[in-house]
C-alpha cells in the first residue's frame, strides 16, 4: 500500500507518492490554477502522474470542509464554498480524506520533524496566508467546526486592516507574505519581495522588521498563553525569516506569564505539507 499526498496552495498544487515506510517515491508540482474546475482537473492529473499501485489518498487544503461538504475559511478564492471532496472523489474515482493544510504541516513536523518526542506541538504556517495547527501526544486536535488552531484570524488590532474574512485587523493581514510586502511598499514606497528585503535590508528596513517583530510577538503570545505548547514550528514560505527565530521569539516571551516557549524550524522544509497529507489518507492522524 502507497500514500498520496496532495497539497493544495494558493500558487501552487504538491504531490507526493509515500511509501509505507514514509519514503517520498514520487514528486511533482503545478501552478495553482485561478479557477475551480482547473483546480479539480489538476488535481486529478496529478493523481493519475504520481500513483500507482494500490494507494489512498490524503488532501490538505487552505480552510475547511463544513458540514454540508463545502469549504469555509479558505484564502483561496476560487474553492470557497465549494463541494471540493465531492467533486475530487468524483474525478479520481477514490476515497479521500481531506483536511487543513495548516494541520497536515503540524501533523508531519510532530510525528516526523522538529516536534517528533514532544507532547504538545503547534504548527505555524506563515506564507500567502497565516494558519495553525495543535498537536497533543500525537493526534491532531481539530476543535469543533475543525478549526482548531487557526490564530491568523485572532484580532491583532481591532478596527485595523480589512481581511478578506470580514473582519478588521486579523494577523493574517499584518504578517503574513503578502502583508508584508504591501508595508513595506506604504512605508519605502518601493515594491520588493520579502526575501529581497531581508537579505538586502535596505534603507527602511529596520523600522519594517521591528513591526513585524512586535506583531508576530504579541499575536503568537495568545496562542501560548491558551495552550502552553512544549515548542512551536514555523513553516511556510515566511519560516525562511532568521529574525523570527531570536527577535520574534524575545518578543513572544515578553508578552507571555510562561516564557521561554522554543520556537524551532520545521525539519521536512517544503514536504511537510504533502507529507502531513498523506499521513492524512494513511489514516494515521
Amino acid at each position: 500500500m502507497n500514500f498520496i499526498g496532495i497539497d493544495l496552495g494558493g500558487t501552487k498544487i504538491e504531490g507526493a507518492l509515500l511509501d509505507q515506510n514514509h519514503t517520498i517515491l514520487e514528486r511533482r508540482r503545478v501552478p495553482t490554477p485561478r479557477d475551480y474546475n482547473g483546480i479539480v482537473r489538476a488535481i486529478r492529473d496529478m493523481v493519475e502522474h504520481i500513483g500507482y499501485g494500490d494507494c489512498t489518498l490524503g488532501v490538505g487544503t487552505p480552510g475547511t470542509t463544513g458540514p454540508d461538504g463545502l469549504i469555509t475559511n479558505s484564502n483561496t478564492r476560487a474553492i470557497r464554498g465549494m463541494p471540493l471532496l465531492r467533486d475530487l472523489r468524483e474525478a479520481t474515482g477514490m476515497d479521500i480524506r481531506m483536511g487543513n493544510d495548516a494541520d497536515c504541516f503540524t501533523a508531519a513536523e510532530a510525528g516526523m520533524g522538529a516536534g517528533a518526542g514532544f507532547e504538545t506541538v503547534f504548527g505555524v504556517i506563515m506564507g500567502t496566508g497565516v494558519g495553525g495547527g495543535l498537536a497533543v501526544r500525537g493526534h491532531m486536535v481539530l476543535g469543533r467546526a475543525g478549526g482548531a488552531g487557526e490564530w491568523g484570524h485572532s484580532i491583532l488590532h481591532p478596527g485595523g486592516n480589512m481581511c478578506w474574512c470580514g473582519q478588521r485587523g486579523c494577523v493574517e493581514t499584518y504578517i503574513s507574505g503578502p502583508a508584508l510586502e504591501r508595508r513595506w511598499e506604504q512605508e519605502t514606497g518601493s515594491r520588493m519581495s520579502v526575501p529581497d528585503i531581508v537579505s538586502a535590508e535596505p534603507p527602511g528596513f529596520t523600522i519594517w522588521r521591528d513591526a513585524i517583530v512586535s506583531d508576530f510577538g504579541l499575536a503568537l503570545s495568545g496562542v501560548v498563553q491558551v495552550v502552553d505548547p512544549d515548542i512551536i514550528v514555523l513553516g511556510g514560505g515566511l519560516s525562511n525569516i532568521p529574525f523570527l527565530y531570536d527577535m520574534g521569539a524575545a518578543a513572544l516571551h515578553q508578552n507571555t506569564l510562561q516564557g521561554g516557549t522554543p520556537i524551532l524550524r520545521n525539519m521536512l522544509g517544503d514536504s511537510a505539507g504533502v507529507v502531513g497529507a498523506a499521513l492524512l489518507g494513511a489514516e494515521t492522524w
